[in-house]
């Protein structure tokens, strides 16, 4: 999967960069990677977007998807041969009902965390420690008290949504998140379930690390001003449904806020659309001008109306650690960007430009308009959530530009032109 780049350390500053290792043109995929482990977020799991627990594959029809978003029951797609879900594959855990796309996620669970995981008929116990857990992540469906995440850490597929939502819409949705606490949970029940653990160990330790500050920092930017006192909580809770000897650090205050970083700033946010799939494939018939001009007509107002209803919450939502991935720094002018075009955790890496041998692989950390904005702003973004000042070209050329403020910046945005609102909602 690595053939055309590979990790190299560039300083201790800077950490590591990923690099070319051969001609790649513009357009064509770097590489493929599954993630060493993942998990969907709970509160998009509990606003019932429904997705395989191992691979994070859209388990709804394109239609039951549309239909969901819309709040339309009655809803019809055309085309519904262009949809890939197969429900006659699906399964589910025998013992606590999880669902899965395919007897190979199953499996390919089971053999890797599930065993440990696995509520059997305690699923809805709300005393069984793990519940409890997931429960302290999300205690109710006010903003205020919840323990999930603000805006993207290393996730560029999961910007900061919260901030552009009417009042309505915060009403009716799930906080964003950018990580989740059973994504540390399943790196637990994947080494306690090991044979080899030390293969595991050394694997999650290919993640950058932080210094203790630079931890303290992240944790405090992810739970709030009460870090301390939501992270103990968690920890106890943490260590109450998964302790292990071999892992005794982990739960220790200061291991666990490591795990608790390391997660914050490497996991890659997923997004997964039985809908987005099922448009791309109507995108790609071969139709009469007038039924591609009907079908393109019917997808756009599809979209409008989606909007309105369910706002830029669209996506079966999660997080992953990718090796190679994590290794790719920031730069406000990529030149490759990170997809889930199979519908599922499989990260493709595409080439934006031109790539030469030796050249360095960059990804951005900032969505389209955050990228918009002055370097004075998107380094503020940079500075806050991912602890460093970005010297790419783009940076550099404008290190004499006035500092603009963001209030500046944000008159006259909020518009979003109804073209790219479609590719956001397509871009899985």
């Amino acid at each position: 999967a690595g053939a055309a780049a590979e990790a190299r350390f560039i300083s201790s500053a800077k950490g590591k960069g990923l690099f070319a290792t051969k001609n790649i043109r513009k357009g064509e995929t770097v590489f493929v990677e599954r993630p060493v482990v993942s998990s969907q977020f709970l509160w998009n799991a509990l606003y019932n977007y429904r997705a395989c627990d191992h691979c994070l594959r859209a388990l709804e029809t394109a239609e039951e998807n549309a239909q969901r978003l819309l709040g339309k029951s009655s809803l019809v797609l055309p085309h519904p041969e262009q949809c890939s879900i197969r429900k006659d594959l699906h399964q589910q855990c025998p013992r606590c009902q999880v669902t899965y796309c395919s007897a190979e996620c199953r499996q390919a669970a089971l053999e890797q965390y599930h065993q440990v995981l696995c509520l059997g008929p305690s699923r809805d116990d709300p005393a069984h420690p793990l519940n409890k857990l997931q429960e302290a992540w999300r205690p109710d469906h006010s903003y205020g008290s919840c323990l999930c995440l603000p805006p993207a850490f290393h996730s560029p597929a999961s910007p900061d949504l919260l901030s552009s939502l009417s009042e309505s819409h915060r009403n009716m949705h799930y906080p964003p998140e950018t990580s989740s606490i059973m994504l540390m949970a399943r790196m637990v029940a994947t080494i306690k379930q090991a044979k080899d653990k030390e293969w595991w160990v050394k694997a999650f330790s290919q993640f950058c690390s932080k210094t203790a500050n630079e931890e303290e920092e992240i944790v405090h930017k992810l739970l709030g001003d009460k870090f301390k006192g939501q992270l103990e909580l968690l920890r106890l809770l943490f260590t109450e449904a998964l302790y292990d000897e071999y892992l005794s650090r982990w739960f220790t205050p200061e291991g666990f806020r490591s795990l608790f970083a390391l997660v914050g700033t490497n996991g890659q946010g997923i997004g997964t659309s039985s809908l987005s799939q099922w448009v791309h494939a109507c995108d790609a018939l071969d139709l009469p001008m007038l039924q591609r001009e009907e079908l393109d007509a019917f997808i756009d107002q599809l979209y409008k109306d989606i909007e309105k209803e369910s706002g830029e919450f669209l996506n079966c939502e999660g997080s992953g650690l990718y090796v190679l991935q994590s290794c790719c720094n920031h730069s406000c002018i990529p030149n490759a960007e990170t997809s889930f075009p199979e519908n599922n955790f499989l990260l493709h890496l595409t080439a934006l430009e031109d790539i030469e041998a030796g050249e360095e692989i960059c990804i951005s950390y900032l969505d389209c308009c955050q990228r918009e904005r002055s370097r004075h702003s998107r380094n503020k973004i940079l500075r806050e959530n991912y602890l460093f000042t970005c010297s790419c070209p783009k940076c550099l050329a404008q290190a004499d530009d006035a500092d603009v403020t963001s209030d500046e910046e944000e008159e006259g945005e909020g518009e979003t032109d109804d073209a790219e609102l479609e590719d956001e909602m397509t871009d899985v």
